[in-house]
């Protein structure tokens, strides 16, 4: 037998060769396999043990996962749920290559799979800062928008890409004040005044409300989730939970009198 060398010896400490690392990626899938594996096992008694991975792109489902998660706990109690919040399109695809995605909340895309949960339709707003001229208005128009900074996103998040795509078909061209890597971040910077930014409505923090504007014209994502292939009992409990929250209710940001 051939013997195959997995890791090499540098200066710094040992590190993987080429096929070192493509055992550590078969070996995480059949880690995680084996791991769901004991967990569907335990699930007839109540007694769900292991881990629940879920990605969650462009800041959806920030109002309506704590609350299908809080259930979801308090069916299976030891139940342990990891949450990836707004990865770029290349994490989210290297979590799904190394096998250990269980669920992932996006938005609906030509590439989206046919069996894809469709959950609703989240409408997008505009985070103004204080004073800003459009809070007078039950309505941010996105034309008025013309020659404000933006707080921007990764360039190769879909939220970005989103934010990019409303402009140019509005015909405005962005001028980039800031970027960041969550929808949280940029709903306070913009909030300061450093530039107005575009977000999901159920993403903005409590307490800014009063400074968020739905557009005319209208933005919405339609929302999905995709579970991965043989969903075992905790995915599907958790996107029957999804499917009860309230995803296509309109923002009611109102202006302030």
């Amino acid at each position: 037998m051939t013997a195959v060398k997995l890791f090499a010896r540098t200066p710094t400490g040992l590190v993987p060769t080429v096929v070192g690392r493509a055992f550590l990626r078969e070996a995480e899938v059949a880690v995680s396999a084996s791991r769901r594996a004991r967990a569907t096992a335990r699930a007839g008694a109540n007694e769900l043990v292991g881990e629940l991975v879920v990605a969650v792109q462009m800041g959806f489902g920030t109002r309506q996962l704590p609350g299908a998660l809080n259930a979801l706990r308090r069916r299976f109690p030891r139940l342990e749920v990891t949450v990836f919040e707004e990865p770029s399109s290349a994490e989210l695809e290297q979590l799904g290559r190394r096998g250990v995605l269980d669920l992932a909340l996006m938005a609906a895309c030509e590439q989206s799979p046919a069996d894809a949960h469709h959950l609703g339709d989240e409408e997008f707003v505009v985070v103004l800062g204080a004073g800003h001229r459009q809070l007078a208005a039950d309505r941010g128009e996105l034309r008025a928008l013309e020659g404000e900074p933006w707080v921007r996103f990764d360039r190769d998040s879909a939220l970005d890409g989103v934010l990019l795509t409303v402009l140019r078909d509005n015909g405005l061209t962005p001028t980039t004040a800031a970027r960041v890597s969550q929808t949280a971040t940029a709903v306070r910077w913009a909030a300061h005044g450093l530039g107005v930014t575009l977000v999901p409505a159920s993403a903005v923090p409590q307490g800014h409300e009063h400074l968020v504007r739905p557009l005319f014209p209208v933005v919405s994502q339609p929302v999905i989730a995709v579970v991965r292939n043989s969903a075992g009992p905790a995915e599907t409990a958790l996107l029957e939970l999804l499917r009860q929250e309230t995803w296509s209710e309109s923002a009611s940001f109102s202006s302030v009198p």
